[in-house]
């Protein structure tokens, strides 16, 4: 139950580091251009969503490759 509950602190703090970074990099970009005056707050959200969904793929992706090195000692 210990490792479940540790897992689940890992993943949580993982998904936050990844999505708050995709976040940094997200609004490094000008994306003004392609906005209209009369929907900046649509594209913010839409944004923010952009940001969950790159963020939370990239955690997913690390949690994955982290546990694929745990289960290596099975292998053997």
């Amino acid at each position: 139950m210990l490792d479940i509950g540790q897992s689940a602190i890992i993943s949580i703090i993982s998904h936050i580091i990844f999505i708050s970074i995709t976040w940094r990099l997200v609004v490094a970009i000008n994306f003004d251009p392609l906005i209209r005056k009369s929907r900046v707050t649509e594209a913010r959200i839409l944004l923010l969503f952009i940001t969950i969904v790159i963020g939370s793929g990239v955690s997913r992706f690390f949690l994955d490759i982290l546990q694929w090195s745990r289960d290596l000692l099975y292998l053997f």
